[in-house]
């Protein structure tokens, strides 16, 4: 038998609990509980069984592609024989829930074991999918973390803790020089830079917690002892040594984009009227220019 015809005949009997898990939302829907709903509910229900059956599809997948049993030889990169195998499982949380991957782990005395089937899944070190980070990071650059954590839930099979969330949004960030670099890197092979380069800045304060202060700010507010009318936020005056600065750059380079107020706006009606009532109108429009090599920062 070739692999090819290997692998169909293993095929079917690992996705048997998806194919069973799909007949049972068919009948579902034809079952008369579901032919009383109205659309609203029958979303719902339609929601949660659909995210069952795509993790279970998930799960099948991982099991139908086996343990990653190694060809050749495991060595690390001190070259160092891994030669004693066991099956060991790890979880990973999806964007539909969470899946159990099976795989051989290759030891040796006194050092870690290497995961063939890791490398070839390009697994991530801890349990959230690298499509979980993605979600975690969109919307905690939206809002507050808790927020985050419930878009995330709400959205997705996923559940991630607060804190969990902001650990892998911190480590969203952490190619944040590196991008920039690259991009760098490809402006200067692909230059086509334009004549104006601008740099905009802006600044605000921001009410911190007195321990994230700095030291002489935090000082100079403890040196206060001032009573606030509020329990729950600051009044007008009552702001000083309570903040921080949050700066925010960007630099990008930009072509000239020249126009007469021809090329803009021309009144077409209402000439010689009484009351004139004049309609703009744009009027052959260059496109605009876009920025080139646009830098952004934070602080």
């Amino acid at each position: 038998m070739d692999m090819e015809a290997r692998v169909l005949q293993d095929f079917v009997p690992a996705f048997a609990g998806p194919d069973e898990t799909y007949v049972k939302i068919k009948d579902y829907l034809g079952s008369m509980e579901a032919l009383k709903m109205d659309h609203s509910n029958l979303e719902r229900e339609l929601d949660t069984k659909g995210m069952a059956l795509i993790r279970q599809l998930l799960q099948a997948h991982l099991d139908f592609r086996g343990p990653g049993e190694a060809k050749i030889v495991v060595c690390d990169s001190k070259d160092l024989l891994h030669k004693h195998a066991r099956l060991q499982t790890c979880e990973l949380e999806s964007l539909f829930g969470t899946v159990i991957v099976q795989r051989l782990g290759y030891g040796a005395k006194g050092t870690e074991s290497l995961h063939p089937k890791d490398a070839s899944l390009n697994l991530p070190d801890d349990r959230y999918s690298l499509g979980v980070r993605r979600h975690i990071a969109l919307e905690a650059a939206r809002g507050s973390f808790d927020a985050a954590k419930e878009q995330v839930e709400n959205n997705t099979g996923a559940h991630v803790p607060k804190r969990q969330a902001e650990e892998l949004a911190c480590r969203a960030a952490q190619d944040f020089e590196a991008f920039y670099q690259a991009r760098q890197k490809t402006t200067l092979v692909n230059a086509s830079s334009g004549q104006i380069l601008v740099l905009s800045f802006d600044g605000k304060g921001v009410v911190m917690r007195k321990k994230d202060l700095r030291e002489a700010t935090r000082k100079a507010a403890e040196d206060e002892k001032k009573t606030h009318k509020l329990q729950t936020r600051l009044c007008r005056g009552e702001k000083r040594n309570a903040k921080r600065m949050a700066t925010v750059g960007a630099v990008y380079t930009v072509k000239p984009y020249p126009r007469k107020p021809e090329d803009i706006i021309q009144v077409l009606n209402g000439k010689g009227s009484p009351e004139p009532k004049p309609e703009l109108h744009i009027v052959n429009e260059p496109a605009r220019p876009r920025p080139e090599s646009k830098r952004v920062m934070a602080s």
